[in-house]
């Protein structure tokens, strides 16, 4: 896209990403004296100015130019014949036609005499289907296409011959792709991650818990992926691990015994504030016996105590509803002093407890004195319990609350479990999933409730069954609500007013619970069996659990084998449970349900309607019969489960697999609708995101104290909002080019004030309209992913443009060669440099140019961005210059000239990036040569079907990549 703008004595053409000013004659060689020249200098930078002004308001939007850049895309184009034509090609086209623009164009850098970056392209076999060189045939596609070869400063090339090679080298590559995908296979086998294996537990199992958070991390295939085949294997040794967890997992699922006794705490407002002058008045008791002798000082101290008592500052408080008496309200550990008994409930009867355990919440009086939470880093009120919580079950916790006297902002509440052992040995955990906003007004409280899974919580405080409450180490817990609401000016306060906290502990719906029901179905616990109806009983429980388990029907020949297991440990077993749960751990342990091994299917596999359309791969392939290479329809539900769902396939997936009807294309986009519906679609929102971005690195950012306002709140949305985003985008099916640039933004209260976002209130996250600016929008200027490319203090243009090229356009650069010399910061002529010239002098020097000059333009686009992410238009008084120079003479001209070229110029590789970021993922595997013409059409779809990420899902599903073992 061109648009020229004439301002005499020059005219502007502005480019894809940024402005070229052509002079219309040279002053200089009209023999005028240097006062003529400085006024025409002047006269052409105010020129320069308007012309830049004028032709600026002509640009399109970035929002038109993805319409603009879509029109330009070559998968608008048909797509190429099939792969039985390709014996009709000339092979002579190569020797004739391609061979000199090449040796015309490369042999110069890279032939046999300077084979540079160790590339001689003379050296490669065009025979991309049985020769050994098809993927560097990509690399010299990629180079060509995007402009990167031949150096503009080394050799030109005319545009119809790189047009030439492109076409030939596309066709070609492929050709050869769908041939070798005919010939070739690639496997898949593979263990499932520790998340993946998590998941699936507690789909099986029935409960959210994390059940395999002993496990050690996974590693990181070169994509950046954690489920990839490459890595994910087990040692015989590792069994016996997964054997003791999973068996550890059966335990907390399942009860034995009698329902337990519910423990209670009940503590009002009242009861706090009493208990807080108890200790203001101990206080007084021992200043006047301390300073009994000195009536000046001990009246000194006691103002001193009574001020600090009666004046909480901007802490917590408590508040007389009837006076408007004030007194802070604080904790300490120490002697177990602000603990509270628990109500006895031993002797409650069954219909009591189970009228406790109800979600009614209890009807409550009037409260004499309430606890107010402002806003701030310590504000929360401390409730400690003692050393009576028990270990599994719900601990439910409510409290009313309501919002500050004429008080508009919503706060925000968060819950804390923690306890406190001695100075050094303490924990605190938040326990609540999502902040929880108090709408309640003034004077109107309402009640809130958690429910949290007591063996979720760790750590736990060790000394709480071998100390004694108010000795020292403490044995006592705590739990904390907290004001998690942002910090604003005075005028706009986000007070929690409490009334009361009540806890109750274990809370079960049913006894026994459903996760036991799931695998004791129709039996009451320790029912009393024969010998004989326990070896029935244990094969009702095989014959309905393998299945779920390995994901597959399951030969009864297994299933006997594993009762013969049962009845072997049933002789040295304590009862029935504990035997069955022993031969159901090694259910879990069988490499049927940790590992993952795609399988072609069988003919009477899948029941194919007639109108379905057979793909022109599979139509043409010579050596290959239609759907002879697709997967077996139990392990085409498991790839979609742990590709969307990161777990097994649930009851209606094997249902539909079992019935052979999942390969139809209208039922498996019916799947993906329904399972994208599902929340258990927020597992992959979660890991794609995170392993594609590479998220890890904001967990682990340390940030320079002078970033005063980056706090926990602040880091903790900058890790969300690549998730919200993503999510945004799958829901709605918005456009994959949103990454580059979006007119919306998905922020929390938190991050709006980091942006300068007004009208934000609360922790949730929720889509705001942005204007078409570009200093936000999109992925590239979120705050969280600047900052982790960042060193912490200053921002890294090396880091940022590295990451962008790996994660954006799936082009990562080559590592960085042997003997790299650093920056000599002890150079006082360097240090006077800015960031961007010593980059540039770094990068004049021989042995880095050909990596920097690839790397240091994306970065130095961000410029504007310190190392948490705001925008600045100065460092230390110094204007900030963010325009950099591509290898081919591209100028990305800030934030704004790089969205402008991507969306001009590369959208194509935005989105082809996209399906192979995917593709990876949901196979749990590289891609290779032969994955290239697959890849390429599901590109075309969605590009030709608007470019949708949702819509990016289903194409990849239904392809021959997904179909495919």
């Amino acid at each position: 896209m061109f648009v020229f703008v004439a301002v005499w004595p020059l005219s502007v053409i502005a480019l894809e990403g940024g402005l070229e000013v052509v002079f219309a004659a040279d002053l200089k060689t009209a023999g005028l004296d240097a006062t003529a020249i400085e006024a025409a200098d002047s006269e052409r930078e105010a020129n320069a100015d308007r012309a830049a002004e004028l032709t600026l308001a002509t640009l399109p939007s970035l929002n038109e130019l993805k319409v603009l850049g879509a029109k330009k895309s070559s998968y608008l184009k048909p797509s190429r014949a099939a792969v039985s034509q390709h014996s009709q090609r000339d092979a002579s086209v190569f020797d004739q036609t391609i061979k000199p623009i090449l040796n015309e164009a490369c042999v110069d850098c890279h032939g046999p005499y300077g084979a540079e970056a160790s590339f001689d392209i003379t050296a490669i076999d065009p025979d991309m289907i049985d020769g050994g060189d098809a993927e560097w045939w990509q690399e010299v596609l990629a180079a060509l296409s995007k402009g990167e070869m031949p150096p503009p400063d080394e050799m030109e090339m005319e545009d119809e011959d790189r047009a030439t090679v492109v076409e030939w080298l596309s066709d070609e590559i492929h050709f050869a792709s769908i041939a070798r995908r005919a010939r070739d296979s690639h496997s898949s086998f593979r263990r499932l991650t520790k998340y993946e294996y998590n998941y699936a537990l507690q789909d099986l199992l029935g409960e959210p818990w994390d059940f395999a958070k002993d496990l050690p991390p996974e590693s990181v295939s070169e994509d950046g992926f954690q489920n990839s085949s490459d890595s994910l294997h087990l040692s015989v040794s590792q069994f016996e691990t997964y054997r003791q967890l999973a068996r550890r997992a059966l335990d907390r699922v399942t009860v034995r015994g009698p329902r337990p006794d519910i423990v209670r705490w009940r503590h009002s407002m009242s009861d706090a504030a009493a208990i807080e002058q108890r200790m203001y008045q101990a206080k007084v008791k021992r200043l006047e016996k301390r300073f009994e002798d000195d009536a000046e000082k001990r009246e000194k101290q006691i103002e001193t105590a009574t001020r600090l008592y009666r004046n909480p500052g901007t802490g917590p408080y408590y508040l007389n509803v009837a006076t408007g008496e004030k007194a802070r309200a604080k904790w300490e550990y120490n002697g177990a002093v602000y603990a509270i008994e628990p109500v006895d409930t031993a002797n409650a009867s069954q219909d009591e407890q189970e009228a406790s355990a109800s979600s009614v919440a209890p009807v409550v009086e009037a409260a004499t004195h309430v606890a107010v939470l402002p806003t701030g880093k310590r504000s929360y009120l401390t409730i400690e319990l003692g050393n009576q919580i028990p270990d599994e079950g719900l601990m439910r916790v409510r409290v009313r609350a309501s919002r500050g006297h004429d008080q508009m902002r919503i706060p925000s509440m968060q819950l804390v479990f923690g306890w406190r052992a001695t100075n050094e040995g303490r924990a605190d955990v938040r326990v609540s999933k999502r902040d929880t906003p108090v709408t309640a007004t003034a004077g109107a409280a309402e009640t809130y409730e958690w429910l949290i899974p007591l063996g979720e919580i760790d750590p736990r405080n060790a000394e709480r069954k071998t100390s004694t409450m108010g000795r020292f180490p403490s044995p006592s817990e705590y739990i904390r609500v907290v004001n998690s609401s942002v910090s604003k000016d005075s005028d706009q306060p986000a007070d929690i007013v409490i009334e009361s906290v009540e806890v109750d502990a274990p809370i079960y719906a049913e006894w026994p619970p459903q996760s036991h029901q799931l695998i004791f179905a129709d039996r009451e616990p320790n029912e009393e069996l024969s010998r004989e109806e326990e070896v029935d009983y244990a094969r009702s429980i095989l014959t309905r659990f393998m299945p779920r388990a390995w994901r597959s029907s399951v030969d009864p020949a297994a299933v006997e084998n594993k009762v013969a297991l049962f009845q072997a440990m049933r002789e040295g077993s304590e009862d029935f449970q504990d035997a069955m749960l022993e031969v159901l751990a090694t259910v879990l342990t069988s490499p049927k349900f940790l590992y993952f091994a795609p399988r072609a299917f069988t003919s009477t596999e899948v029941s194919v309607p007639p109108d379905t359309q057979v793909s022109s791969r599979q139509q043409n392939s010579a050596d290959v019969k239609p759907h002879d290479r697709q997967l077996s329809a139990e392990d085409l539900a498991t790839r979609l489960s742990l590709f969307l769902w990161c777990s097994v396939p649930d009851e209606r997936l094997l249902e539909l697999a079992a019935s052979g009807t999942l390969h139809q294309p209208k039922v498996l986009l019916a799947e993906v609708d329904r399972m994208l519906a599902d929340p258990r679609h927020e597992r992959f929102v979660r890991h794609f995101v995170g392993q594609w971005l590479d998220l890890r690195a904001l967990s682990y950012l340390a940030v320079d104290k002078s970033f005063s306002q980056f706090d926990p709140s602040l880091k903790e949305a900058m890790q969300q909002e690549p998730r919200a985003f993503f999510a945004e985008l799958l829901r709605t099916d918005a456009s994959v080019l949103d990454i580059v640039h979006a007119d919306y933004a998905m922020v929390n209260e938190r991050l709006a004030v980091h942006y300068g976002i007004t009208g934000v209130e609360g922790n949730e996250f929720r889509c705001v309209s942005l204007d078409d600016d570009a200093a936000r929008g999109g992925i590239l200027t979120q705050a969280g992913l600047l900052a982790m490319n960042s060193d912490g203090e200053h921002s890294h243009p090396l880091k940022r443009g590295v990451w962008i090229l790996k994660c954006l356009l799936n082009d990562p650069p080559p590592p960085p060669p042997a003997a790299v010399p650093e920056i000599d910061l002890a150079d006082p002529e360097i240090m006077k440099l800015t960031l961007k010239q010593r980059i540039e002098d770094h990068r004049n020097q021989p042995a880095c140019m050909s990596c920097h000059q690839k790397i240091d333009p994306w970065g130095i686009a961000f410029e504007n961005y310190d190392a948490i992410g705001q925008w600045r238009d100065e460092i230390k008084g110094t204007p900030i210059d963010a325009s950099s120079a591509l290898y081919n003479e591209q100028v990305l001209d800030g934030v704004e000239g790089l969205k402008r070229y991507l969306l001009n110029s590369r959208q194509d590789q935005i989105v082809h990036a996209m399906v192979e970021k995917l593709a990876v993922f949901a196979l749990g595997r590289l891609l290779a040569f032969s994955d290239s013409a697959a890849v390429d059409e599901v590109t075309r779809a969605v590009r030709q079907d608007g470019d949708g990420l949702k819509t990016l899902v289903q194409r990849l599903v239904t392809s021959d990549l997904f179909l495919s073992p």
